[in-house]
């Protein structure tokens, strides 16, 4: 079975460039339409599939992604 996982992003702190968009290897982060208080399109997880890879979380050059390793019921 396929390891499963998800992501929060601090949309606050999130810069917009695209790092994290780039570096999945699913393509389940996009950016938001919507902008943050400094005004930065600030990415998301807009799908499931995650699988908690880190590849987003370790490109990430401000920190703002926390990666979780979901546990199977």
């Amino acid at each position: 079975m396929a390891k499963k996982g998800t992501i929060e992003i601090d949309q606050q702190i999130c810069k917009g460039c695209e790092l994290c968009v780039v570096a999945c290897p699913f393509d389940l982060i996009e950016m938001a339409k919507a902008v943050n208080s400094k005004g930065y399109h600030f990415a998301v997880l807009a799908k499931d599939g995650c699988t908690a890879c880190m590849n987003c979380g370790v490109v990430c050059p401000d920190s703002v992604i926390t990666v979780y390793s979901l546990k199977e019921a």
